[in-house]
């Protein structure tokens, strides 16, 4: 595949030069969406890439970004891409502790910080980290003199004069593909998270590739509402969107997604699985608390909408009569479900984590459909996608153009091509483990490849979680600070694919009897006192105390009591006492679904 771009800031600028009072990001200020232009962007990118030459930033300088979507975000790193430096993005709902860590190990010389409350995580260890910060809102001091306003390093910028200009446009020029372009801080499956070094050509090639597999264009808009720290909003939501022409308006919030899809009425949606999931709730929702004959109504528009869909997947005719049916299902129900999404939806694009079939059969038969893709942070992220015109649900789509997928003899995963990252950040053996020596990263999933390249994920050679949100968690860490609880004997972490983290637990016997002699509970057998009430509660607060330190996504949210331990005669454990997670995952397999149960 020919690279039209060598480097992302050489891409905008182009793009800038075609369409320039064209509109290309919308934000919410007040009542209603505001328009930025192309032209407006790289203005605001030239103002900031001064203001960081000012501060010092030089090329291969690492700059971080801590904030929630907006087009600040977008401005800022485009102009730290610009200088020739290296953006690193961190989750807002990462501890401050977490945070430090992702500062410290990438030598972050530069932060751009949303607003006052993020920066209060970042005051512990401004200091001892020498670390310079640049906040998008509102004027704020703290103590010390390194921390600028948005305002202040656009002023900076602009009093530098024409000789620091003339120096940007030479990095802006000089920039190369191979050029290191984001330092993307991923979770292991064991110990601290591993910096992934994502090049412009990385990028770029992904952002190709996806062109020529989705019919999206200049006429399109997306909502950004997954986190811009997450590569696949990185690269599907943000550079292929500019790579393409299109538009970009930002969400307020989370909350405020349902909302802001009336408002903005995107014609294309990425989001996780778990927003899918949350839609078809509130859906589900509406209709319990609606009339008899509506929810009856709806209960029948979607068996016809089943029927006409799995004819229509198949390739059958569909019979006129099923045809009629289907229409008015449309026009009593999924019409007016579709415009929950904004009315003007053409298809939805689904990745970060694995979408269930049955989900996406349901969006189908309503009228919308989800195109599923499959990839890693390493690989930029995109390694295979469904496409409107081929698709298949319950895969994960075929590869992009321009590289390579195969299969390993134990069934792993293995791609190759421009998409894969350079490596570790200053993690040589970790890269080794994982880029082997002709260039193929394994990427810990199991799968199938058919006939016709449909990639399907039948399992993970790897630990690590990977929840519904697209959220990634090493369940070893959250065991082993767990199992340092004097109650607690062993236990495994539950969360692959599902919207939260639960956990199975064996407690420690002999100190839930003390526990209970000293309460006076009775209890004639074990499997009668982990069900008891007060011990349900005590085992909580051990769990709550580690909880506390952790991000949202990693802390437990139900947990339930085992009366057994784990053992190999049961097939739970190894020779080497390894817990086997699927094992123990089908074992229990009714205590895990209750725990997934609403509430």
């Amino acid at each position: 595949m020919a690279q039209r771009h060598n480097t992302i800031p050489q891409m905008v600028f182009a793009q800038a030069r075609r369409y320039g009072d064209r509109a290309v990001l919308k934000v919410k200020r007040g009542p209603a969406y505001e328009e930025i232009s192309w032209n407006e962007l790289v203005s605001q990118v030239e103002g900031i890439a001064l203001g960081l030459m000012e501060l010092g930033v030089k090329p291969g300088d690492r700059v971080a970004i801590l904030s929630e979507n907006r087009p600040e975000w977008a401005a800022a790193d485009l102009a730290i891409l610009s200088l020739q430096g290296v953006t690193v993005p961190i989750y807002t709902t990462l501890t401050s502790a977490e945070i430090e860590y992702i500062l410290r190990d990438s030598q972050t010389q530069v932060l751009f910080v949303s607003h006052p409350e993020l920066m209060a995580k970042v005051v512990p260890f401004q200091e001892a980290l020498d670390l310079k910060v640049v906040l998008f809102d509102a004027p704020y001091r703290v103590s010390g003199p390194r921390v600028w306003w948005l305002g202040e390093l656009l002023g900076l910028g602009k009093t530098a004069g024409d000789f620091l200009r003339e120096g940007w446009l030479k990095r802006l020029e000089a920039g190369k593909g191979e050029d290191l372009a984001s330092i993307i801080y991923t979770s292991g499956t064991t110990g601290p998270p591993k910096g992934v070094m994502l090049t412009h050509r990385n990028f770029l090639s992904n952002c190709e590739g996806i062109q020529e597999m989705l019919p999206i264009n200049e006429k399109d808009m997306t909502l950004s509402f997954l986190p811009l720290s997450h590569v696949f909003e990185r690269t599907a939501g943000y550079y292929f969107v500019l790579l393409v022409g299109g538009r970009i308006a930002y969400a307020q919030s989370m909350e405020a997604v349902p909302s802001n899809l009336m408002e903005a009425r995107p014609t294309i949606v990425t989001g996780v699985p778990r927003f899918y999931e949350k839609f078809r709730e509130r859906i589900e929702e509406t209709v319990r608390g609606a009339p008899a004959p509506k929810r009856r109504i709806f209960h029948w528009s979607v068996q016809v909408g089943r029927r006409w869909a799995q004819r229509r997947l198949a390739g059958s005719p569909i019979p006129p009569g099923l045809a009629l049916k289907r229409w008015l299902a449309d026009q009593l129900a999924f019409s007016k479900i579709r415009c929950r999404l904004g009315g003007r939806i053409r298809f939805c694009v689904s990745g970060g984590a694995p979408l269930s079939k049955d989900l996406a059969e349901f969006f189908y038969a309503i009228g919308v459909l989800i195109v599923e893709g499959y990839g890693l942070t390493e690989t930029s992220p995109v390694i295979t996608v469904n496409r409107p015109d081929r698709f298949r649900f319950g895969s994960v789509g075929i590869p992009l153009p321009g590289l390579e997928v195969r299969i390993a003899e134990d069934g792993e995963i293995l791609t190759r091509g421009p998409h894969v990252m350079q490596g570790y950040f200053h993690q040589p053996k970790g890269t080794a483990e994982v880029i082997d020596s002709e260039g193929w990263f394994h990427t810990g999933d199991i799968g199938e490849l058919s006939a016709d390249q449909f990639l399907t994920i039948t399992d993970r050679k790897k630990d690590l979680i990977k929840t519904s949100g697209g959220k990634m968690v090493a369940p070893q860490n959250l065991e082993n600070a767990l199992r340092g609880d004097s109650l607690i004997a062993d236990c495994v972490v539950i969360g692959d694919r599902r919207r939260y983290l639960t956990a199975l637990i064996v407690p420690e016997l002999a100190g839930l009897e003390a526990f209970a002699r000293k309460r006076g509970i009775s209890y004639a057998l074990p499997e009668d006192l982990v069900k008891e009430r007060q011990v349900l509660d005590l085992i909580w607060e051990r769990v709550q105390a580690v909880n506390q330190h952790l991000a949202p996504f990693e802390q437990i949210k139900k947990i339930a009591l085992l009366a057994e331990p784990f053992t190999m005669s049961a097939g739970e454990l190894t020779p080497t006492l390894k817990v086997k997670r699927r094992v123990v995952a089908e074992r229990y397999a009714a205590q895990i679904e209750a725990m997934y149960k609403e509430p």
